[in-house]
């Protein structure tokens, strides 16, 4: 388990595997200088945290895991694509919250 460190001022824990593709996406945003929300879950008795992440920002990420997890590539691309969309990425205990479901269409007849 790593742990995610923003601003000094809140802390989160986040599995090493998630946090070392979060490391990714955040260092490829902020080379480009692309701003984005960040969306944990919190234990706290509350349901998730919303962070800004910027170049502006401080963040520090420990990772206390014996050895470097394995990358992997889809998981990168997802997270970058969410993290470039209107949401930004969500982080739920699991890893990432999956896409959001297109609108359900009623069944049935159609009005003329």
């Amino acid at each position: 388990m790593g742990r995610l460190i923003y601003r000094d001022r809140a802390s989160f824990d986040i599995d090493d595997r998630i946090l070392a593709h979060l490391r990714i996406v955040v260092m490829n945003k902020l080379r480009r200088n692309e701003g984005f929300m960040l969306q944990l879950p919190v234990n706290e008795g509350v349901r998730q945290a919303s962070l800004w992440i910027h170049a502006s920002n401080a963040l520090v990420m420990q990772f206390y895991g014996g050895r470097e997890p394995a990358i992997d590539r889809e998981l990168i691309d997802q997270m970058m694509h969410d993290a470039s969309g209107a949401d930004g990425l969500t982080l739920t205990a699991a890893g990432i919250a999956p896409p959001p479901a297109p609108p359900r269409r009623p069944v049935g007849r159609t009005a003329n």
